[in-house]
């Protein structure tokens, strides 16, 4: 059984990202699309990121081969909880959510076991700092990684859903995404790392600003590119944040802690060799380039 029907339960920036870059690449099926902001479906319907609105999304899943997950992370606990007693073990659930471990746990023993549905945990590294189905757009995820936390967890999945998990790691891969496989303990770490600490550093740095220097119209005229680099993820939305910074606190923390020790270095040595020490190892970090709005 292969997938001939999606339902997206989370219509926003992701959820109509990934309607439309399915549709963009060959993908015919219906795509059912509900989302609690009633606003945010009927937009993605008008941008074609979902062929029909669900007025009900536990008839939309229960009527899908695949249900994607779109939400912050809450969200996206409360629904494994409720579609795991009413899907049946040949259809495929997968998520976008930013955290896994937690996601991983809740599923354990709910999924992936004889006569219930299959469970893909998943992560588009792809996004923007503005949020909702008006802003979607199929062309972030070219070039960008997509992780999956598969993990032992999901041996006991049915073969028609195991076909279904094969065939939408090929649909990501055909939208234009690398699939990476990682332990989930060990994706919150990483996540942690390179997405969770630029956006509270952003925050911070932004919040800061805008506090210091919010009438000043001097310094918002010489503000220049670093600035705006440096400040473009302070308008992320707080409400995906919030979850994020919830479920994966400890990791964030710890990369917060060894920030807040690397800066104060920075501070105590201004006039000594340890600066150029300093923009050395800096000088020696790249990463590799991506799509436009890759790894957010």
């Amino acid at each position: 059984m292969s997938i001939e029907r999606i339902a997206i339960l989370g219509t926003g920036l992701i959820g109509g990202s990934v309607g439309m870059a399915l549709r963009q690449n060959g993908f015919t099926g219906p795509i059912l699309g509900w989302d609690r902001e009633v606003v945010q479906a009927a937009i993605a319907l008008g941008r074609e990121a979902i062929t029909e609105i669900a007025s009900d999304p536990i008839t939309a899943a229960q009527q899908s081969d695949l249900v994607l997950l779109s939400g912050p992370v809450f969200s996206i606990l409360e629904w494994l909880e409720n579609l795991a007693p009413i899907l049946r073990s040949e259809q495929l659930v997968t998520d976008v959510g930013s955290v896994k471990g937690i996601l991983c746990e809740r599923a354990s023993g709910l999924y992936n076991q004889p006569g219930m549905p299959g469970f893909l945990p998943g992560h588009p590294m792809a996004g923007k700092e503005i949020s909702g189905a008006a802003n979607a757009d199929a062309s972030i995820f070219y070039n960008a990684v997509w992780l999956f936390t598969e993990g032992a967890n999901s041996a006991g999945m049915s073969p028609e859903a195991r076909a279904k998990a094969i065939e939408w790691r090929d649909w990501v891969h055909r939208i234009g995404c690398r699939a990476i496989d990682l332990d989930p303990k060990r994706h919150d770490e990483l996540c942690a790392w390179v997405s969770h600490l630029p956006q509270f550093v952003s925050t911070a740095l932004s919040a800061l600003l805008e506090e210091k220097f919010r009438d000043d119209e001097d310094l918002r005229a010489i503000g220049g590119r670093a600035l705006r680099e440096m400040t473009r993820l302070g308008a992320s939305p707080y409400s995906m944040w919030r979850d994020i910074a919830h479920t994966n606190e400890e990791a964030i923390a710890t990369t917060l802690h060894a920030l807040e020790q690397r800066i104060t270095h920075l501070r105590e040595n201004l006039k000594t060799p340890e600066l150029r020490t300093e923009f050395d190892l800096a000088n020696r970090f790249r990463l590799p380039k991506q799509g436009k709005h890759s790894a957010k």
